[in-house]
């Protein structure tokens, strides 16, 4: 087999192929024999038909073909590793000539990862935030405490801001009660945002057995986003009391004796937290100038499927689960199609950037994966997943998505390569160093801690994925 390859653009090639005829026996044969198997021929028995009577009856063309489509692969692949390419996506393959007994040549044209030159990046500097945690810090995550350790109890008075009262609900749309538009024994707290818009309002200054109506947009159910009649019947008001904020509610509340001992350790959470917050800003805006100082030409087809892709993600499953389209997306966010495009294109294009950086440093740097750092990265993204480690473990192997997280780890260790010898400075001029990274996931541990400190049972949001950017999916 010959083969040569023709530069289109920096990130599309074509390859040319010549095969000798005598190449493609072994899929001939198999031709001939797949055929035998799917048909009959009077006085031969089935599997036995001779090869010039199959030639006879369907044509020695069909065999060639079924001969031709399952050669081509391995053709096109022995060509990719001659030309010592990196292809990306499906090759549109065109056979140019076909000569029964001699010859067959044939076309594969295909994007490629282009050649990219990464200058010194030793001189990137940045700006962060510094690390600052002030006493109002420390009584704010006091009081978010007190809060999830608060009782009720049933007053006789009217409801005020923070009390908690219980609720009927009966929606109408058009003067008519919805089927699923009633709900009783509905408990809410007055100003915490979580129930329909108004109700606040409403409800606010009535007591037990009062009763008010509102005009509100549904949230959700049979008449999702229509203009509804609600009615509120406030059945119960109860104040909510918050414990003392002394050694008794240290102990009832934490591991510590004395408020002192669990102030001192909410002020290293929260520290540890804006570390982690500062490292990952770190990454990120050292990331923002590495990509300032590469030329990357982007593969047309491949930004095609990313933006497809990335689009399809949001409508079918964020959007999905939300119970919105994307017209109700884009109004709510306040945006038009045509801004939504640019920005989705322009994401895609960082993201696709972004890996085509990284993977050239891992590629330079010669940075390989421990089967240690690889179960690391594992468990953080099915804790971000809200699944166990094995079923996690299990999803990417079915899904044959090992070597995409290999890739992120390894993505992330040449980011982290960049960051350490960057000069990473906070807002005060003091130099932050970003060698030592032993801290880093206490740090996380402290950030996932608080949150679950001011939201218990709240679902935690995965931290922001500086070290790899945007994931890619797309890529063949």
């Amino acid at each position: 087999m010959k083969s040569a390859v023709e530069t289109l653009n920096p990130t599309r090639v074509r390859l040319t192929v010549e095969v000798p005829f005598e190449e493609l026996k072994a899929s001939l044969d198999a031709a001939y024999k797949k055929i035998n198997q799917q048909v009959t021929v009077k006085g031969f028995r089935k599997g036995k038909v001779p090869a010039r009577v199959i030639d006879q009856r369907f044509g020695r063309g069909a065999v060639l073909e079924e001969a031709v489509n399952d050669a081509l692969p391995k053709f096109y692949t022995d060509a990719v590793n001659e030309a010592e390419i990196n292809p990306l996506g499906q090759p549109e393959v065109d056979i140019t000539e076909l000569k029964d007994g001699e010859t067959l040549n044939f076309t594969a044209e295909v994007d490629v990862r282009p050649a990219i030159e990464i200058p010194d990046y030793s001189g990137i500097e940045v700006e962060v935030d510094a690390v600052e945690v002030s006493d109002e810090d420390v009584e704010e995550s006091v009081e978010q405490l007190r809060t999830r350790f608060a009782s009720t109890s049933p007053v006789e008075r009217a409801a005020a801001e923070g009390d908690v009262v219980t609720v009927d609900l009966e929606a109408k749309v058009d003067g008519e009660v919805l089927a699923d538009g009633v709900a009783d024994g509905v408990q809410y707290t007055i100003g915490s945002g979580e129930l329909l818009d108004g109700v606040d309002e409403a409800v606010t200054g009535l007591e037990a057995g009062g009763e008010a109506t509102f005009t509100s947009q549904l949230k959700g159910g049979s008449a999702e986003g229509k203009d509804a009649e609600i009615t509120v019947k406030v059945t119960q008001v109860a104040a909510r009391e918050l414990p003392e904020p002394d050694d008794e509610f240290a102990q009832m509340a934490s591991e510590f004796d004395t408020l002192e001992e669990l102030k001192a350790d909410s002020r290293k959470r929260l520290e540890k937290m804006k570390q982690y917050d500062q490292a990952t800003q770190a990454q990120e805006r050292v990331l923002e100038k590495l990509l300032e100082l590469v030329e990357v030409p982007i593969p047309e087809k491949l930004l095609e499927d990313e933006i497809r892709t990335r689009k399809h993600n949001l409508e079918h499953h964020q959007l999905g689960q939300m119970g919105l389209d994307l017209a109700k997306y884009l109004e709510l966010q306040g945006k038009t199609e045509e801004e939504f495009d640019a920005e989705t294109k322009e994401q895609a294009v960082k993201g696709i950037k972004t890996q085509f950086v990284l993977d050239e440093l891992v590629s330079r740097e010669k940075l390989n994966v421990s089967q240690e750092e690889l179960t690391e990265h594992l468990m953080r993204r099915a804790a971000s997943s809200g699944m166990s480690p094995d079923q996690f473990a299990q999803a990417v192997v079915e899904g044959g998505q090992v070597p995409m997280l290999v890739g992120e780890v390894a993505r992330g260790k040449a980011l982290a390569a960049v960051v350490e010898v960057a000069v990473v400075k906070d807002t005060k001029g003091e130099v932050v160093d970003m060698s030592d990274d032993e801290d880093e996931d206490e740090a996380a541990e402290a950030a996932e801690g608080e949150s679950a400190e001011a939201a218990e049972g709240a679902e935690a949001e995965e931290p922001a994925a500086a070290a790899t950017g945007d994931e890619r999916k797309s890529e063949g």
